[in-house]
């Protein structure tokens, strides 16, 4: 399941908690566009601000959704106890994989970042995706790092924020990765705006937020991708250079996505869980504009 398009929907909240409504509307358009795989309650699904109940119903609802299409499921919080339950209560939703951020109030060690992984590893039962994404948890893997990891039977795979900006650079970045890693053990790209500058450089999969809300666009790149085809991989994701401007704008993708999921009416146009605010009446307009002008549906 590690290859592909895995589409990170978001989870939308209203004043009596999950909007499983809504949450329902966007999982139907992963379903209907055959994504490779889903990334339930990553930074965009909101999953540190949900309790545990509503982080179980979430993925009891996407695996629901998905029939044939595997779930992975963010299994992200700061003490191991609690990540090993929200482990149990994902595999006991049917989940097909998780993914396990390095998150923590007090700064971690390379050795204690381990430790968890080979804890989560041995506890569960389906495979482990490590989610690097240092601009959340505050925590950088190193090259090495992700090596060992590797090692453990569990991990398949590896979730990295972004790649340089040249070709050369973003393949050389990838590879000296993959140099580190098991065989086997495929590298994702996240960071919507540098997905085609990784999977031009090597990355197998796509794990992205946008595709968790314009599958159709997203599918095209991943297929684009898988047949190796470069040039229009880079032409379609620098066609789209409108919407990652907005994510710059925003301080990153979940306001934006949010706001384009009530512009689509698959939400109500407030759907963040607070402190999160909605972007203002005009930035909403703008978001609505570049949806049209790229014809993102």
């Amino acid at each position: 399941m590690f290859t592909g398009l895995s589409a990170f929907p978001l989870t939308p909240v209203n004043v009596s908690g999950v909007d499983e409504k809504g949450f329902s509307h966007i999982l139907s358009r992963l379903t209907e566009a055959r994504v490779d795989s889903m990334g339930i309650l990553g930074s965009t699904g909101s999953y540190a601000y949900l309790t545990r109940e509503q982080r179980k119903r979430v993925a009891t609802l996407a695996k629901q959704h998905a029939g044939d299409i595997p779930v992975m499921v963010c299994v992200g919080a700061t003490s191991t106890d609690a990540i090993l339950h929200l482990a149990d209560d994902a595999q006991a939703a049917g989940a097909n994989a998780l993914l396990l951020p390095a998150v923590s109030y007090q700064s971690l060690r390379d050795e204690e970042v381990f430790s968890l992984f080979e804890t989560v590893t041995r506890h569960v039962s389906v495979p482990v995706c490590i989610y690097d994404n240092p601009g959340t948890t505050h925590f950088t893997f190193t090259d090495e790092l992700h090596g060992r990891l590797s090692s453990l039977e569990g991990v398949r795979s590896v979730k990295i924020p972004g790649v340089p900006d040249s070709p050369a650079a973003a393949t050389e970045r990838v590879n000296a990765l993959r140099q580190h890693l098991r065989p086997g053990v495929t590298i994702g790209i996240s960071g919507d705006a540098y997905a085609g500058l990784g999977l031009n450089a090597g990355c197998e999969v796509w794990y992205s937020v946008c595709g968790g809300l314009f599958p159709e666009m997203a599918k095209q790149i991943t297929e684009a991708a898988a047949a190796n085809d470069n040039e229009r991989v880079t032409a379609l994701t620098t066609r789209l250079e409108p919407l990652w401007s907005l994510f710059r704008k925003h301080g990153g993708s979940i306001r934006v996505i949010a706001a384009a999921a009530g512009v689509l009416g698959l939400t109500a146009t407030d759907c963040l869980p607070r402190p999160l605010q909605p972007l203002s009446a005009g930035d909403i307009a703008d978001i609505a504009h570049v949806i049209s002008m790229l014809e993102l549906k």
